[in-house]
C-alpha cells in the first residue's frame, strides 16, 4: 500500500536548521503535486510549500526566503529545508501527494520544536 514516511523533526534553537524528509513508497508519486503542510497546537493546518511533478515550486509568505523545499524523484523523497527557524515554526509537519482526480495521501507527521 503506497505511504508517505516524514523524518528529520526535533527540537532546534531559535535561528538553527533542520532539514525534513518524506519518503514516497511506490514510484507513481513522481506524477504527484508533493508538498509540506503544517499545524500548531489549537491551530488549522496550513500550507508550508508545494512542488509539482516538474518542479515548479511554492511557498508559503511565512516561509518564504527561509524554507526551500525539493525533490529528488530517483529517490522518491521530498525535502524542506528549514534554516533561520524562529518560535513560532513549532508544529507538526506533514508530508502531502495530491494529484487530480486522485485521492490524497497523508504522512503521520513528524514534530518541530523551536525552542531555546
Amino acid at each position: 500500500q503506497a505511504q508517505l514516511v516524514e523524518s528529520g523533526g526535533g527540537l532546534v534553537q531559535p535561528g538553527g536548521s533542520l532539514r525534513l524528509s518524506c519518503a514516497a513508497s511506490g514510484n507513481m508519486f513522481r506524477l504527484y503535486t508533493m508538498g509540506w503542510y503544517r499545524q500548531a497546537p489549537g491551530k488549522q493546518r496550513e500550507l508550508v510549500a508545494t512542488i509539482t511533478s516538474a518542479g515548479r515550486t511554492r511557498h508559503a509568505d511565512s516561509v518564504q526566503g527561509r524554507f526551500t523545499i525539493s525533490r529528488d524523484n530517483a529517490k522518491n523523497t521530498v525535502y524542506l529545508q528549514m534554516n533561520s527557524l524562529k518560535p513560532e515554526d513549532t508544529a507538526v509537519y506533514y508530508c502531502n501527494a495530491d494529484r487530480l482526480g486522485f485521492a490524497p495521501y497523508w504522512g503521520q507527521g513528524t514534530q518541530v520544536t523551536v525552542s531555546s
